[in-house]
């Protein structure tokens, strides 16, 4: 084994063997003098030649006092050379010392006796530079005094990973004292801590001699056990001048407040991302379940684990919302949104479902006061106002509810409702910055659930009008089979004015009518109401087609500039015709047995409301098992293909005259009219019958 290399050691006993040279003696370069009884110099060591400048040839044999002190000193050093020859006490100090060079150097001197066998004296002299020595001193008390005050944690650990010192204020951040780190490990003295990580990391200096600088740990010390703080840890390797590793210095900085700040930060920074994504999410239909459905899924797992937004029922049906203190609550669940499936979900109403709650509900006492009721901690008293009905409590503890949220919904002064938050899975309470992130969540989802929800009151009110104004099922007329349907656009649009009829005439004939009005809402369909009833009006005289249109056109441009489409046909069973005329709408299509389907060839015309422009009437045969199909654009148009090539397409769907007109109707509508369609469709099929 080299000198270099450390010894075996057993417990707490001393090394066996060789141990490595400390470098504090090198640094000082100790010089070794010996001297005689006489005062003469018998041995000089290499650390003399090089700190007095004399070899060992010029040096050995030579008095010292000659060789090294001026004339002045020589009754001073020759006093002190006796006093420790005579009584053995040895004596420290520096004395200036004449060098090789002529110049003088103050050395710091240990003096001593020392005896052989014989029991001759001789006097050892350690020297060093003063000036070394004061500066190493220097250093040391420097750097003592600076562990000691450094508001910075200062540790020392040997190579067991065992402190050896720690600067007063380390013991402060640990809240263990000083002296009762030595010897201990740091899982002895912070069992909070997770010092895995910590000591994996000391063990890869020991090997690697790489500093670990700057890395970052959280977690709970004695000095505040409650609460996590954190701390910026450095590591690196000891060695002395020779190289031997002595140990790990750890510094450790209180970083808690940037900690805190950051997280914080992070915390908002979530928050405002979670904000930005509701506003992009929520509100992109006017469908009110599909707008309630949007605020959930921003909110799970954002904010919760399980999310509900429930409207009061009054408030769906546009009645007032006001609930006095002992009213219970009415509510229709819209929406339902969880991270998993659980008994938390089970608990809650499901959606389209109207339930009532108590006055004493907290979700009853959410939308009476429109504030948020906030539960941090739920214990089993509380879950019985949380829950609707004692099972649903049960399902909630069950699933280990520990937190509860719920915020008002409320747009232009209204209280619409309540986003109901719970969390299970996740361990932390809600806390004020989450009751402010789903204030700010409900207050933005508010007015788009509530446009959702006067749209929708005023598209149902429109629809309702439409389908009180269209025939509830065509009439059974002479020599016609009828089938009809109507088809609502999109629930994220607004009712259209489409119409059609089917008018009983006078000799057996039957005038069938299709219509557009131009437009939508409650305004379209009133004006399609106008114009239906005077259509029935009109084909009561047994007016011409076109001239019919024309009284249309007329009657159609007093009504607060209203524009319409429309084709009216009537057949006569008798002559096997149908008579049409075309105000600007899409041609019929007429299937007729061993022929191709084909659109009827008509002048188009221009819409009802234009004005000044005559019509024109195309008689076409119309024999028994023929079929004509009338339908609006609604049924055919699209935004990706073009209209001849829909047309083309229905008319390849008519391929078989003998089909079912009630199965033609729902194969026409299926394939063509894709559900969110932003337009409405009336389809009106005839097949002529041969008479009695």
């Amino acid at each position: 084994m080299s000198a270099a290399e450390a010894p075996v050691t057993e417990g707490d006993e001393p090394p066996r063997g060789p141990v490595g040279p400390s470098g504090l003696l090198d640094v000082l370069g100790v010089a070794s003098v010996v001297l005689d009884s006489e005062g003469r110099i018998v041995l000089w060591s290499p650390q003399a030649e090089e700190l007095f400048g004399y070899s060992a040839g010029e040096a050995l044999g030579q008095y010292a006092a000659r060789l090294m002190v001026h004339e002045q000193h020589f009754q001073l050093i020759g006093k002190l050379f006796a006093d420790v020859m005579r009584t053995g006490q040895s004596w420290a100090g520096a004395f200036p010392v004449r060098v090789k060079d002529g110049g003088t150097r103050l050395v710091e001197f240990r003096n001593m006796r020392l005896l052989d066998d014989r029991g001759a004296a001789y006097a050892l002299g350690l020297a060093a530079d003063r000036s070394t020595v004061r500066r190493l001193e220097q250093d040391v008390a420097l750097s003592e005094r600076m562990v000691q005050q450094s508001p910075i944690g200062f540790a020392v650990f040997d190579t067991d990973l065992r402190y050896v010192s720690v600067n007063p204020s380390l013991a402060r951040i640990n809240g263990v004292p000083a002296e009762e780190h030595v010897g201990r490990t740091l899982g002895d003295v912070l069992p909070l801590l997770d010092v895995d990580a910590l000591e994996n990391a000391a063990r890869r200096v020991l090997e690697s001699g790489l500093p670990f600088v700057g890395r970052s740990t959280v977690g709970r010390t004695p000095a505040d056990p409650d609460e996590d703080h954190a701390w910026s840890v450095s590591l690196y390797r000891l060695e002395d001048a020779g190289g031997t590793v002595l140990g790990v210095a750890a510094s450790v900085v209180d970083i808690t407040e940037q900690y805190r700040s950051r997280i914080e930060t992070e915390a908002a920074r979530r928050r405002l991302a979670v904000i930005a994504d509701a506003s992009a999410r929520i509100g992109t239909t006017l469908e009110l379940e599909r707008t309630a459905l949007e605020l959930a899924e921003v909110a799970v797992p954002e904010l919760a684990d399980v999310a509900a937004v429930d409207l009061l029922d009054a408030v769906v049906e546009g009645r007032p919302s006001t609930l006095g203190p002992s009213e219970p609550a009415v509510i229709r669940a819209l929406a339902l949104r969880a991270e998993q499936e659980s008994d938390a979900v089970r608990a809650a109403d499901t959606p389209g479902k109207i339930a009532q709650y108590a006055p004493d509900r907290l979700v009853t006492e959410c939308v009476r006061t429109g504030e948020a009721v906030l539960v941090q901690q739920v214990k089993d008293e509380d879950l019985p106002r949380i829950a609707r009905s004692a099972e649903a409590a049960v399902l909630l503890g069950r699933a280990g509810l520990h937190s509860y949220l719920a915020v008002p919904l409320i747009a232009r002064g209204e209280v619409l409702g309540a986003l109901d938050l719970k969390r299970t899975r996740n361990q932390a309470p809600f806390d004020e910055d989450d009751v402010l992130l789903a204030r700010e969540l409900a207050a933005r989802a508010a007015v788009q659930i509530d446009n959702a929800r006067w749209y929708q009151n005023a598209r149902n009110t429109a629809l309702t009008l439409q389908r009180s104004l269209l025939p509830s099922h065509p009439p059974v007329t002479t020599g016609l089979e009828v089938a009809s349907r109507y088809q609502p656009a999109g629930a994220t649009s607004e009712v259209g004015g489409d119409w059609f009829d089917v008018i009983p005439l006078e000799g057996g004939r039957t005038a069938l009518v299709v219509g557009d009005v131009m437009g939508s809402g409650i305004s379209a369909a009133a004006t399609m109401g106008r114009l239906r009833t005077a259509t029935t009006t009109l084909a009561s005289l047994g007016l011409d087609p076109a001239v019919l249109l024309e009284h249309l056109d007329k009657t159609t441009s007093a009504l607060d500039h209203s524009i319409a489409t429309c084709v009216y046909a009537v057949h006569d069973p008798h002559l096997r015709q149908c008579r049409i005329a075309n105000a600007g709408h899409l041609p019929p299509a007429r299937v007729r047995p061993g022929r191709p389907p084909e659109l009827l060839d008509l002048p188009t015309g221009v819409p009802l409301g234009v004005g000044g422009v005559e019509f024109s009437t195309v008689t076409f045969d119309f024999e028994p098992g023929d079929v004509l199909v009338f339908y609006t654009d609604g049924l055919v148009e699209t935004r990706r293909h073009s209209l001849d090539e829909r047309l083309d397409f229905l008319l390849s769907l008519l391929d078989d005259p003998g089909r079912p007109l009630e199965d033609a109707c729902d194969l026409l509508l299926r394939t063509l009219h894709h559900p969110d369609n932003h337009d409405d469709v009336a389809l009106l099929i005839a097949r002529a019958q041969e008479l009695p």
